[in-house]
């Protein structure tokens, strides 16, 4: 291992001697090389080479890529942030100290100012996504219209807000009645709501716009953007000194060599270096000890026997049957490597390590190493429901799977949903409820499993920003595809709970065949109709009255969750009321606007609307 240190120190000491004798020369290198960062160019650059750009990074030219890279804004060490991502101008920082305050909820994150660079004749600065917050004594009582928030919890002020990027809106203007207020600017995600920690967040994305002349000299010119002695701009070019070029072309000849001579320790560490697995890190990091415990891959080959007994296999990747060293059976999903932004990933760890209910499924720990990725769960020795349901198995005529206990599965998976909706700290929303994604321990319990495209948001009663939609295709609420139906919140797990209701019901994929093999009936429409003409129901494997009651009960609390617009579902809470209660006392609802929708098994998670 010491010659490849060696080899290593070899290309930096190069690397470094080019930009030495660059810089004395006055050129500067077409782009900068930054570890997980990527390469990126003018107006950014290294502290190495200050006089290149107008940001500097910190931390490019250390050995490790993967080593922290840091940017200082203001002449304190304290306005230090980390730098999460570079685009060509943008660059996003994390401001770590105001997570906390945002976490903790503190009234001090209203007050955190993100000092800009000065506005010079190169370029100016702001903050991409922002919103100006107003700290208002309450003695103040400004006249607001309905644009604007409200958030009186702070003792010292109160906070009011309106549209974010409200300067950049034509015409916009301040009420002068917020005058005596003192301003900050702030950056968000997402849209407004009554509830300023829910859309405030410590990720800032620190917009550069150049100058016309800026533009121009890089454009046309193919220069430098410079300020002279007397602080005017001027646009530096000329033909460079051939003692550069000798070198850069002996460093780029060692590397080459180099490169060719440690071909496979370079793609394994580009793949453990890769961006994705750095913004898991900085999540694991963020949230500290997990209650999950975290395995190394090697780990995770001696639970499953080295991946012997596969127990399924879908577009995440692949699940195994595995033992822990105590003895307990469990099901290790290996995901896919590295093959989108580690969002799922997240979402995983982050909402089901906040979870612990009866009809959850518990997460006994995870794995990240390098490109490997696994999540390790409890077994469920019966399977999903999806395998159970459907006509065509012949489980599904098994005396313990009957009315009654796909009526038990029902209220489980309900309660399960009440806690996510209501239960937790932090209300999660599943977004991806499917009979594929219940499963069933050995008394056909049910717990929710597979939160990959789940969202964090805050407990009050308010609408959830996402950006496109997420689901799967016949549970999907309308809302989701099209904000013309409403906003997206918990009503859309109940739009796609009474979905897989009905589906359980009627034992098929929500489609019912006649004689002819041709024709095919929209099962929502089939059962609604039965119901509002009060004829028997003459599904299969009803024994008695009570399963005929059962069944009914069911089917028009699936009805009421896949109303159309969400105000007139009802919440988990109700559902549950309704499922407990007698089938005499419910009535039927409205018959649910929407035709059938597409058949085909078509899965979505970040599709861009």
């Amino acid at each position: 291992m010491i010659w490849v240190i060696v080899l290593k120190l070899l290309i930096v000491y190069l690397s470094q001697l080019v930009l030495i004798v660059s810089a004395q020369k006055g050129k500067c290198p077409p782009s900068f090389d930054c570890g997980f960062l990527g390469h990126f160019q003018f107006p950014f650059t290294t502290t190495e080479q200050q006089h290149c750009g107008l940001l500097a990074i910190h931390g490019c030219q250390q050995l490790s890529p993967s080593a922290p890279k840091t940017i200082q804004l203001g002449t304190s060490p304290s306005t230090s942030y980390s730098v999460l991502k570079v685009e060509p101008r943008t660059i996003i920082i994390a401001d770590d100290k105001q997570q906390r305050y945002l976490s903790n909820r503190s009234c001090k994150a209203f007050s955190k100012n993100v000092t800009l660079p000065q506005t010079s004749p190169l370029a100016s600065f702001s903050i991409k996504y922002n919103i100006t917050i107003f700290r208002c004594n309450h003695s103040i009582k400004p006249s607001l219209s309905k644009d604007f928030y409200k958030y009186s919890n702070c003792s010292e002020y109160e906070i009011i807000y309106g549209p974010p990027n409200a300067l950049t809106l034509p015409g916009f203007q301040w009420p002068s009645s917020l005058a005596p207020c003192s301003t900050t600017q702030l950056p968000v995600e997402g849209i407004p709501t009554d509830d300023p920690f829910q859309f405030l967040t410590s990720s800032i994305a620190i917009e550069v716009q150049l100058s016309n002349q800026c533009e121009s000299c890089l454009r046309h010119g193919k220069g430098r953007c410079l300020l002279d002695t007397q602080g005017k701009f001027y646009c530096a070019t000329g033909s460079g000194s051939w003692v550069p070029k000798m070198v850069l072309g002996l460093a780029l000849a060692v590397t080459v060599v180099l490169l060719l001579a440690m071909v496979k320790m370079y793609r394994t560490r580009r793949k453990k270096q890769n961006p994705t697995n750095q913004r898991i890190e900085v999540f694991l990091k963020k949230h500290g000890a997990l209650q999950t415990k975290r395995y190394g891959y090697s780990e995770i080959k001696k639970v499953t026997n080295c991946f012997r007994n596969k127990l399924g296999q879908g577009g995440f990747g692949s699940v195994y049957k595995g033992k822990l060293q105590d003895g307990r059976y469990v099901a290790v999903k290996i995901l896919n490597e590295l093959k989108d932004d580690g969002e799922e990933f997240i979402n995983e760890v982050a909402s089901i390590s906040r979870t612990s209910h009866v009809n959850i499924v518990t997460l006994l720990g995870f794995c990240c190493d390098g490109s490997k990725r696994a999540l390790v769960y409890e077994f469920m020795s019966n399977g999903s429901l999806e395998k159970l349901i459907y006509q065509e198995n012949s489980l599904i005529t098994h005396h313990q799977l009957d009315y009654q206990m796909l009526y038990h599965i029902v209220i489980g998976v309900a309660r399960g949903l009440q806690y996510l909706h209501k239960g937790c700290n932090t209300r999660i929303l599943h977004f991806d409820i499917k009979p594929h994604n219940i499963l069933l321990d050995e008394n056909f319990n049910p717990k929710i499993s597979d939160f990959g495209l789940a969202k964090i948001c805050s407990r009050k009663e308010s609408m959830v920003s996402i950006f496109g939609a997420r689901g799967t295709a016949g549970y999907i609420a309308p809302e989701v595809f099209s904000r013309n139906f409403g906003v997206v919140s918990h009503k859309s797990d109940v739009y796609s709970y009474g979905m897989m209701v009905l589906e359980m019901i009627g034992g098929r994929q929500n489609t019912v065949t006649g004689l002819d093999p041709s024709s095919e009936i929209y099962f929502p429409d089939w059962i609604y109709s039965r119901l509002e003409s009060k004829q028997e129901l003459g599904l299969q494997n009803m024994r008695n009255i009570s399963d005929e009651k059962l069944v009914r009960k069911m089917a028009i609390v699936g009805l009421w969750c896949i109303q159309t617009h969400p105000s007139a579902r009802p919440p988990i809470s109700k559902v549950l009321e309704m499922l407990e209660s007698k089938v005499e006392l419910l009535q039927i609802p409205p018959k649910p606007l929407l035709s059938s929708p597409s058949t085909s098994p078509i899965h979505l998670s970040s599709e861009t609307l």
